[in-house]
């Protein structure tokens, strides 16, 4: 039995606080930027079956596993990491999978802010008519002077900083507990609403039937690929975020069943948006498999020509902030513990300190989509061939830092961390569910993350 911690900086008051918050964290722009376009581009129905089943057989055993090493440790992912090796009888390095998991959390914000800066633009932007009536070409035009005028992004990402560590700074109960309180129905709420309003579009059926129903044929080995990478990032897993935020939930809380419960509620707010999405595509003429562009430069198309767009498409802008703020104070959330743990700073000045070295890496993202954009660090690699800095700073942490923390977060939880511990830790005894985890934790689900990794940094195609 371990010894009994307590974290310093509190604890979730309820079940139900950490559910929103672990669910606040792992709903994002991933959710409702990311796989919108990623199902589009990958037939729909049949990509959607896949994701799910993702989710069951990686996503929660991870999540699980990430809960449980920051319960166990009731610190910063550092600490953390640094107590239960030692507690372990294994190698002190494993501190280094603390530190991957700040250094991630630290950098993913870093552009997030930038990206989020834009959701909160286009809320003045929809909501003043901007787009009203807009052409392809005249939507295109109002994305490009927005990212191409870095004063007007370095105030979006600013505000948007600010927005954050205020936040953070209020603590674990006052601030992060409460904002995810009020965003998280807020942010339910603001979906269904969506929905009912592309339920009106005339097209609902038809993007429901794309979203639902599977066409194998429609889905090759790339997208059974991005299906199980999708499923991992988007539950936030491998950057800290959920290993802090395990740390704070009470002895008495079932892992388990608020692992599940988190997963659910991420899947249900994807699941919503591409509701919310697709009948307005279709009802507009539009290509469901748009790219990346689809929220920035095709849907505004849309609203701009559907009666009341102009609202609808600020509540749109408004629902996307409010997924990005919550994942935002979690990014954040790993490296303020460390300095409040390390550095002796009270929790203010640790939010400061944290915010301003964030918001001062993020000029890099800022700067890379317009007076940067021709700076390629990396072009004589192939892969980072036409890469930003921004290109690079995505690339480094999705396809290979978070993967990577995943993989060692499941290889300490079973293969270094002792049964006893696990079992005393996930408090589901040592029966049929526990062994499930285990099996699938100890050989399926880090041979799926490694081949995910592998495909992403190009070492395999099994597509040929």
């Amino acid at each position: 039995m371990a010894t009994v911690r307590a974290s310093i900086h509190g604890q979730w008051s309820t079940r139900l606080a950490f559910i929103l918050a672990a669910t606040g964290s792992a709903v994002g722009l991933g959710n409702i930027w990311k796989f919108p376009y990623i199902a589009g581009e990958n037939g729909g129905g049949a990509f959607v079956l896949v994701y799910l089943g993702c989710i069951a057989i990686i996503g929660i055993p991870i999540m699980m596993s990430e809960v449980m090493l920051g319960r166990r440790g009731r610190q910063s992912p550092i600490n953390t990491m640094h107590t239960l090796a030692s507690e372990e009888n294994v190698s002190p390095h494993w501190k280094w999978l603390g530190w991957a998991g700040v250094v991630s959390g630290f950098l993913i914000l870093s552009y997030y802010s930038v990206i989020a800066g834009w959701a909160l633009a286009y809320v003045f932007r929809t909501g003043s008519g901007l787009i009203t009536g807009q052409t392809a070409d005249g939507i295109q035009s109002i994305f490009s002077d927005l990212v191409s005028d870095p004063e007007r992004l370095l105030a979006w990402h600013t505000i948007f900083m600010v927005m954050t560590m205020t936040v953070v700074a209020r603590g674990v109960r006052s601030g992060l507990e409460r904002a995810v309180r009020l965003l998280m129905p807020a942010l339910f709420v603001l979906l269904i609403v969506l929905v009912g309003y592309a339920w009106n579009t005339g097209s609902f059926d038809q993007g429901v039937d794309f979203l639902f129903t599977p066409d194998f044929s429609k889905i090759d080995a790339d997208g059974v690929l991005t299906a199980m990478g999708h499923a991992f990032f988007t539950l936030s897993l491998g950057m800290g975020a959920i290993m802090v935020y395990g740390s704070y939930l009470p002895d008495n809380v079932s892992i388990a069943k608020t692992s599940i419960a988190v997963s659910a509620m991420d899947t249900l707010v994807a699941l919503l948006a591409g509701m919310a999405i697709f009948p307005i595509v279709f009802a507009n003429g539009l290509e469901p498999g748009a790219g990346p562009g689809l929220i920035f430069q095709t849907l505004p198309i849309a609203f701009g020509h559907m009666d009341y767009g102009a609202f609808f498409g600020m509540l749109f802008f408004i629902l996307l902030v409010f997924a990005a703020w919550t994942s935002a104070i979690s990014l954040i959330e790993p490296a303020v513990a460390w300095l409040v743990e390390n550095r002796g700073m009270n929790r203010v000045f640790a939010s400061a300190v944290a915010g301003l070295a964030t918001w001062l890496f993020g000029l890099l993202t800022v700067f890379s989509f317009n007076i940067w954009a021709d700076v390629k660090l990396l072009s004589g690699i192939k892969v980072f061939q036409d890469s930003t800095i921004f290109d690079l700073l995505d690339y480094l942490t999705a396809n290979i830092m978070l993967p990577l923390g995943g993989l060692l977060i499941a290889v300490f939880a079973v293969w270094q961390m002792s049964r006893n511990s696990s079992v005393d830790e996930l408090s589901m005894g040592d029966g049929f569910f526990y062994k499930i985890w285990r099996f699938l934790v100890k050989y399926i689900t880090p041979v799926a993350v490694f081949i995910v990794f592998l495909n992403a940094v190009g070492i395999i195609d099994l597509n040929g």
